[in-house]
């Protein structure tokens, strides 16, 4: 009897098992969340594949026929192996680097500065970052997770919302103490002002003069960055304005590199996600980072959220009569 050739289901095997050690198809059925007719069909179907009795039913009980008892401690090492292969599995998967992609400008100002946090609490897990303003695709790169600007409406993706900021413009204090405090925000357009490339993706000066009263025809020449980083570092560095994002300068606001100019903070019109495929997500080592990216982005946003709600209620007042 070529039995190999009639192996029944895995649920099958495991309502057998799991009778044999209750000897009670109505406790097995309560020990695997069925009902008790559902581990009879599930026995019976064994029974008929092998063509062997396996329980001998009397008066309500049953015991264990002379094949099953022959059978039970190679079905139980079966399951018992599989189980301990299975979770070694599982914990070398989990030890493998976390590879993060994320925005140069972002991992710079942002990330890397907390990153500590997530190593100390997970010393387990080996974050390995690169860096690119580029979409990312998952399917031909080797990235795990990616933190991207955007509005949070990639396909075939899962995006959880990191971070809403805010944008306004800064300078070194020795710019400041060079250019004095402009008056106005229109004075504001007789200063060097730093850009970007992208322009298109982010937040705009045109769009922040619009936000503070100032219809701009055109806009003073000035150098130009391809990312927000570089042209915030150029500002601390004493060679124009730039405007910033909230999660750009907040620590160098901290610090006293940065002055903020104006009580003028426009909401950005994209926002930071965190970003893998979907399925991906409750993947241990990406949950963990992603879980510990939403605490510390909740003391973040609450400080951006401060200022842009006080400064938005200046301009409030400010415009009252």
């Amino acid at each position: 009897m070529k039995i190999l050739n009639r192996l029944p289901p895995i649920s099958a095997l495991r309502a057998f098992d799991v009778a044999a050690r209750q000897l009670s198809f109505t406790k097995a059925a309560e020990v695997l969340h069925i009902t008790q007719s559902a581990v009879s069909h599930q026995i019976r179907h064994v029974e008929s594949l092998w063509g062997i009795p396996l329980f001998e039913r009397r008066n309500r009980q049953v015991t264990l026929t002379r094949e099953a008892e022959a059978l039970v401690p190679v079905i139980r090492e079966f399951f018992e192996r599989l189980d301990r292969t299975l979770n070694e599995l599982s914990a070398e998967e989990s030890k493998g680097p976390l590879r993060v992609s994320l925005l140069q400008s972002f991992a710079f100002k942002w990330l890397v500065p907390r990153l500590g946090r997530f190593n100390q609490a997970h010393s387990e897990i080996d974050v390995w970052i690169s860096s690119s303003d580029d979409v990312i695709d998952f399917n031909a790169a080797e990235v795990d997770v990616a933190i991207r600007l955007g509005l949070g409406d990639w396909p075939g993706l899962h995006a959880t919302l990191l971070l809403t900021e805010y944008v306004f413009p800064v300078c070194s204090p020795e710019q400041f103490e060079r250019m004095g405090r402009p008056q106005t925000p229109e004075k504001l357009l007789k200063h060097p002002l730093l850009y970007r490339y992208a322009d298109d993706i982010c937040a705009k000066w045109r769009d922040w003069f619009a936000d503070a009263g100032v219809e701009v025809g055109s806009l003073p020449p000035g150098t130009r960055f391809p990312s927000t980083g570089m042209a915030v570092q150029a500002a601390i560095d004493g060679q124009g304005v730039a405007l910033a994002r909230s999660a750009h300068v907040e620590d160098d606001l901290k610090a006293g590199r940065l002055i903020k100019l104006f009580d003028v903070y426009s909401p950005s019109n994209v926002k930071y996600y965190v970003v893998c495929p979907l399925g991906n997500e409750q993947h241990p080592r990406v949950a963990a980072f992603r879980e510990w990216l939403l605490r510390e982005s909740v003391i973040s946003q609450a400080a951006f959220d401060r200022v842009g709600a006080a400064k938005s209620h200046l301009k409030q007042a400010a415009a009252s009569p």
